[in-house]
């Protein structure tokens, strides 16, 4: 057997999945308790700093021009040290400036990692068998995110270390892994030449709006799901990452049987589910009067995240494999313009009350629903949609 037959794209794709949770999940695991105990935060400057956060993935379009000078390969271990250093420093700064730079140098490698591992994920993986890899990585990632979290609980809770040096030792361990894989694997080629300019076309637009909705809908988790819990409930830095360890416990097993599921039954059906029991978990967290059950929603709802591959491989069935690398980029920005909106938005309606924003966020789990009965039994070039089909290809734009 050749002893480097594990440098293949799909082995690297899984070993990257693993390196950006042990910084980010260390990162959001502190996050609350770091800016209620440490900078005073109330719900509007954890919405202000939330909305920072997802400026770089509204401005992710912009990955396409620096791909004029660096290949995506490359560019990908770039963002993910960027991300790493960002976390490492975030301990330094407990202020309010402070935060939102060390939160923005974060995000700009995070965000830029994410839109070019949909590209290369969507490029090096075949279409029939993508949804079942892609479950994979995220399994990977959720593996990660338990050693990520695990390492947040013994530090703080057992050896009762301070906030900066646990946000270093997670940064750090990224940066470092990030290091070796690049020296380790090859350039790997791309099987299709991409555009270097921003893609967009009107046949893709079901997806834009499935991509759009997901965005929106996903604020309320990351930032009101989290703040509810400490908030409301009084979770600890320890009992936060025991609920995200539950999570990712959970999602390592499951996440590739949903690959699968998404597979058999196709994207409509995978998605159909998702967004019926969305409807359900934020109904009940606007509910929600003790802190057990605020729990197991909390874990119901990060389950259905692993059902938004079915959007990514609807896409793949559907796209030019020239389009990849700028509608990823251009996915991500669509992603986002409602991320940037929200958490500020939200943030004050917040403080009049908190039940409505969960409201919002069951109407806008209805709406994803809505559009998911627009995916065709069989997606493809020319069969994008089952209703509303754009007859001839056009321009990019």
């Amino acid at each position: 057997m050749n002893s480097f037959q594990w440098r293949r794209p799909e082995i690297l794709l899984l070993l990257l999945a693993l390196a950006m949770p042990l910084s980010f999940g260390v990162w959001q695991a502190l996050l609350n308790n770091f800016v209620i105990e440490r900078a005073n935060f109330t719900g509007a400057e954890i919405g202000l700093l939330q909305s920072v956060r997802e400026i770089p993935g509204f401005l992710a379009f912009t990955v396409v021009f620096v791909l004029l000078l660096v290949r995506e390969q490359r560019l990908a271990f770039i963002s993910l040290i960027a991300t790493g250093a960002g976390v490492a420093i975030t301990g330094y700064f407990p202020s309010t400036i402070g935060l939102l730079c060390t939160t923005l140098l974060m995000s700009v490698g995070f965000h830029y990692y994410e839109a070019l591992k949909t590209s290369l994920a969507l490029q090096w993986l075949p279409k029939e068998t993508s949804a079942i890899w892609l479950g994979r990585i995220m399994a990977a990632g959720s593996f990660a995110s338990l050693a990520a979290y695990g390492l947040v609980w013994l530090a703080a809770e057992k050896l009762q270390l301070d906030y900066a040096w646990i946000y270093l030792i997670g940064g750090g361990i990224t940066m470092a892994l990030v290091a070796a894989l690049w020296f380790a694997f090859p350039a790997f080629p791309q099987p299709h030449v991409q555009h270097k300019k921003i893609i967009l076309r009107k046949r893709y637009w079901l997806y834009y709006a499935l991509t759009f909705m997901g965005g929106a809908r996903r604020q309320i988790f990351v930032v009101f799901a989290g703040f509810l819990m400490v908030e409301k409930f009084g979770y600890s830095v320890a009992e936060v990452a025991q609920l995200f360890i539950a999570n990712h416990l959970l999602n390592l097993y499951l996440a590739p049987k949903i690959g699968r599921f998404i597979v058999r039954f196709g994207e409509r059906r995978a998605l159909t589910l998702e967004y019926v029991g969305l409807i359900i978990v934020f109904g009940g967290y606007a509910l929600v009067e003790t802190a057990t059950a605020a729990a197991a929603l909390y874990i119901v709802d990060h389950l259905f995240f692993s059902m938004a591959i079915a959007i990514k491989t609807y896409f793949q069935k559907i796209v030019d494999e020239r389009d990849i690398a700028s509608s990823a980029a251009v996915s991500f920005t669509i992603n986002h313009i409602a991320a940037v909106i929200i958490p500020v938005a939200f943030g004050l309606m917040w403080l009049v009350s908190p039940a409505a924003v969960f409201w919002c966020g069951a109407a806008m789990a209805a709406g994803s629903l809505l559009l998911a009965q627009n995916i065709p039994a069989l997606p493809q070039a020319g069969n994008e949609v089952r209703w509303g089909r754009v007859p001839a290809p056009e321009a990019a734009a």
